[in-house]
């Protein structure tokens, strides 16, 4: 089996930071991928020319994506994936009590209690990308350590390098919740 290192290949993904082509004789049709920690494993027939490496490489780095965002973690994971991003941003000071999914919040993505040490995340970020549930999760870590939205707090989440992407993506799906519907075309 021939391995390399895929450098051409932009990394797609919340968790991906590489990507690693692999190819085989013994494979002749099909193609596959995984995660393999922080690296997507692509799996082609030895035969495959670049351009059709660099188009599946692209389908299966979509493919994987896609079924992550339909992954729903449960409270637990959420804590687990509190405490590695209070890890990983805060030196591990944010020390949540309870983090879990509710379905009473509308208005906001989440919400903390510091005295309590809770924090609760809107039902409606289940399926959003990784990128946005993290950083709605650092967003509410930094309220254990700072109350209130001071220079200090943002100072705080520009720990994390993702938080002006995630707030845009999160606006654009407020204003397209207030985009008016429009009526189905005919025959659908």
């Amino acid at each position: 089996m021939q391995q390399r290192s895929a450098a051409d290949h932009p990394p797609r993904g919340s968790t991906t930071s590489a990507v690693e082509v692999r190819r085989s004789s013994r494979r002749s049709r099909t193609v596959s991928a995984y995660r393999e920690g922080d690296r997507t494993i692509v799996l082609i027939p030895a035969r495959m020319s670049e351009a059709e490496e660099r188009r599946w490489v692209s389908v299966m780095l979509d493919k994987l994506a896609a079924q992550e965002s339909r992954r729903i973690p449960g409270d637990s994971e959420l804590a687990e994936r509190a405490e590695r991003l209070s890890a990983q941003y805060f030196d591990g000071r944010a020390r949540p009590v309870s983090v879990r999914w509710v379905t009473n919040q509308n208005t906001r993505w989440g919400s903390c209690t510091p005295a309590e040490g809770s924090i609760r995340l809107s039902h409606r970020l289940q399926g959003m990308p990784e990128y946005v549930v993290d950083y709605v999760l650092v967003h509410e870590l930094a309220h254990l350590l700072v109350p209130g939205h001071g220079p200090r707090f943002w100072r705080l989440l520009d720990a994390y390098p993702r938080t002006e992407r995630a707030r845009g993506y999160l606006e654009g799906v407020v204003a397209a919740d207030r985009l008016p519907h429009l009526p189905a075309a005919r025959g659908e």
